[in-house]
């Protein structure tokens, strides 16, 4: 049996087929009892608007392309939410392209999508080069979200406020008496932000000489080598500020390994809130760097651009907030290992 069509449900309900794509497009200037025909319809025919047809009469495919850098990293999860829930309010569909896999494979990591033929990009995470997105301004809105490397004009960027959140957390471990204390520190903009907050924040603090930072891959393993490492120093840090929540759950697992119990011998922060950080045998340390905010926050710079807001780029910073549970404490007053 053929599918229904538009004129299937037109005479179903009596009414014409413009009246039917009004009620489809969901405009309001069409009667309550026309509507809730039409709907009726729709329904007992099981209809489906041919979306390919609609793409090509609008010169629209009303879907936004995703071009996510790292699937593994959890605090992209809420932040997908907050960007997927203002898209589909507004009648756009989400494409998810892995950045990664495609770089892996030799292609464009925005290809994909631009084959598809969709109506704006959103880039989300650390880029290896941002300025590849010349090219793509150029064609269609594009917005960065959670990453601070410099970007093509006309591109806005959503973020945390990378520096304010590190200061937070050098400030909480400092208030707690700690005075050996270690970052894990990450890579790109972002990490380089965190990074020199934290040694900024300790610097007014008088403890510059007692700060030690270790690079990192952000990865649970390399949270977990990088701890043991600073655990194995003639002074041990008191505290550990990782520059996200998967690493500091190596980190967790690194103390426990080497018989350190957290928070007593070790205070442990993470950083992004992750549904990691919230379940109840970590209950870990954190900065909110209000993910799901920074997802609305880039839909709606989108939105604005397919409403015809031009000029350049601007900076989005999110403020995050220092969620304290369970993995500081002050130092005990123990001698150092």
């Amino acid at each position: 049996m053929r599918p229904p069509t538009i004129r299937d449900v037109a005479d179903r309900a009596g009414v014409s087929k413009s009246l039917v794509s009004l009620v489809l497009r969901g405009s309001d200037q069409v009667r309550p009892e026309k509507r809730d025909a039409v709907l009726r319809a729709v329904r007992e025919l099981g209809y489906r608007p041919n979306t390919a047809a609609r793409s090509l009469s609008e010169r629209r495919t009303r879907t936004v392309g995703v071009l996510l850098n790292d699937l593994r990293n959890p605090w992209f999860v809420d932040m997908l939410d907050g960007l997927n829930s203002l898209l589909h309010d507004n009648g756009l569909h989400m494409l998810l392209a892995d950045a990664r896999l495609n770089r892996r494979s030799g292609q464009d990591p925005a290809g994909p999508l631009l084959d598809l033929r969709v109506d704006g990009l959103v880039v989300v995470g650390t880029l290896p080069d941002p300025a590849a997105l010349g090219t793509v301004v150029e064609q269609m809105p594009v917005v960065v979200a959670a990453a601070r490397e410099p970007v093509p004009p006309g591109v806005d960027v959503v973020a945390g406020d990378d520096e304010r959140g590190a200061r937070l957390v050098a400030e909480h471990l400092i208030g707690l008496g700690h005075r050996r204390i270690a970052h894990i520190a990450g890579y790109g903009a972002v990490g380089e932000l965190r990074r020199r907050s934290f040694e900024a924040t300790l610097r007014e603090h008088g403890l510059a000489d007692e700060a030690v930072v270790e690079p990192s891959d952000m990865t649970e393993e390399g949270g977990y080598r990088t701890t043991v490492r600073l655990l194995s120093r003639p002074e041990r840090p008191t505290a550990v500020f990782a520059v996200n929540d998967i690493a500091a759950i190596g980190a967790l697992s690194a103390a426990e390994e080497l018989g350190l119990r957290v928070p007593r011998d070790l205070s442990v922060v993470g950083y992004d809130n992750t549904s990691i950080a919230r379940l109840r045998h970590v209950w870990l340390t954190t900065v909110d760097n209000t993910s799901h905010e920074v997802g609305r926050r880039a839909a709606r710079c989108l939105l604005d651009r397919f409403e015809g807001a031009g000029g350049a780029g601007q900076v989005h910073l999110a403020v995050p907030a220092l969620e304290v549970r369970g993995t500081t404490a002050a130092p005990a007053a123990t001698e150092p290992m």
